[in-house]
């Protein structure tokens, strides 16, 4: 039988005492670390609902578009249209000036966010899917709590919808002007026709004003449209636009 002293552990194997002046607080740290895991958790699965709700349920609105009809009200008539009823002109247009590997990534560019980190350019390589994500459950502007709710938005996009459901929001809610929100709106706006007559031109113009909608006027005669309309043509030819299914 062991004598007791022998049980007993090594004192420097123990680990130091807390010195009695930070026990309390180490016990306030400890508090807060509870009840922010405990926020933290039920905030990640209010996100994962709401991201499982507007997989099959169309947005109603979203802060930006709140924003931007109060400033311009009467503008423009925001319509849903579901992704079959859009010229597949204006889908690929869209993916060419946005999103070109759109169908090969899980919502994050890792090619294009290497570029961009390599050049040490300010542009951006943001996604379909993270301005989705921005667009439907965040707000505009930049800021750390938005590009951290975004990162975690993107991924459960990507996991509960399909590509052509994330474009199909995407079309429906993207500003294309001051008070014109949504592809119905901008092919009535600025074409007076609608999002299943859109030309190619006609779509490359909408696309070419998205990174700066309120800034930006399409213009169907534009080196940007034009390069966007050969970006679509692309896309089409070498089956990047697989992931989309769109009529051909």
């Amino acid at each position: 039988m062991p004598r007791r002293s022998q049980t007993l552990d090594d004192p420097q194997d123990m680990p130091p005492a807390v010195p009695r002046r930070w026990r309390p607080l180490r016990r306030a740290a400890l508090w807060l670390w509870g009840w922010g895991r405990w926020i933290g958790l039920r905030l990640l699965a209010l996100m994962f609902v709401l991201v499982f709700l507007f997989s099959f349920i169309n947005p109603p609105t979203t802060w930006t578009i709140i924003q931007g009809q109060s400033e311009f009200p009467g503008r423009a008539s925001r319509e849903w249209v579901d992704l079959d009823e859009v010229s597949p002109h204006m889908v690929r247009a869209v993916v060419a000036a946005e999103d070109a590997n759109f169908c090969a990534h899980w919502g994050f560019d890792m090619v294009e966010i290497r570029k961009v980190i390599a050049s040490g350019s300010s542009r951006g390589a943001s996604t379909i899917t993270q301005q989705t994500a921005k667009n439907v459950f965040l707000w505009q502007g930049r800021s750390w709590p938005r590009k951290v709710m975004e990162t975690a938005y993107t991924p459960m996009l990507e996991a509960l919808w399909s590509k052509r459901r994330i474009v199909e929001v995407y079309l429906n809610i993207a500003e294309f002007g001051r008070g014109v929100f949504g592809v119905h709106a901008a092919a009535e706006y600025y074409f007076k026709t609608t999002p299943d007559k859109l030309t190619l031109t006609q779509s490359a113009a909408l696309a070419s004003i998205l990174p700066a909608p309120r800034v930006r006027n399409p213009q169907t005669g534009s080196a940007r449209t034009r390069s966007i309309v050969s970006g679509a043509q692309t896309i089409r030819a070498d089956g990047r636009d697989s992931c989309l299914v769109l009529g051909r």
